[in-house]
């Protein structure tokens, strides 16, 4: 009877140790997938902005939406050439806008100064990333 009594406590003993070990487990699955996606918006944070400066960059040397959209691969995506739009793929690559992930946006916001632009950057979804006013240099 003593020996049966040992080794029930060892099988006890043995399934407490499995089971602080699953939630050790757990815990470190849910802090690798947190710090995964954390890396993942550190990544579409890092080149939106990449994205947003150069498209600030050409509208304030060139001033035309056309010429822009043009230079970056995108179009004008109204009649009034008031908005250029450009289309980016998973991997941050010019696409057409069936293949997009994410979308950069230059407005014209002030008909009285046309010189001011807003310009966004946003994942096809709507989730704006980065957003900011820039304006064109007078010629």
């Amino acid at each position: 009877m003593n020996g049966k009594s040992k080794a029930s406590l060892f099988l006890i003993e043995k399934l407490i140790v499995v089971a602080v070990f699953a939630v050790c487990a757990a815990a470190c699955a849910e802090i690798f997938v947190e710090s995964y996606l954390m890396a993942n918006s550190a990544r579409d944070t890092n080149y939106a902005l990449a994205a947003a400066k150069n498209g600030a960059e050409r509208y304030k040397a060139l001033g035309d939406l056309s010429e822009i959209a043009e230079s970056l691969g995108g179009h004008v995506s109204n009649a009034d050439g008031e908005s250029a739009v450009v289309f980016y793929d998973s991997d941050w690559r010019v696409s057409a806008e069936e293949d997009a992930a994410y979308v950069m946006r230059i407005s014209r916001t002030d008909s009285v100064s046309p010189t001011v632009s807003e310009l966004s950057v946003e994942k096809v979804t709507g989730e704006e990333i980065i957003s900011f006013t820039v304006a064109a240099r007078s010629r």
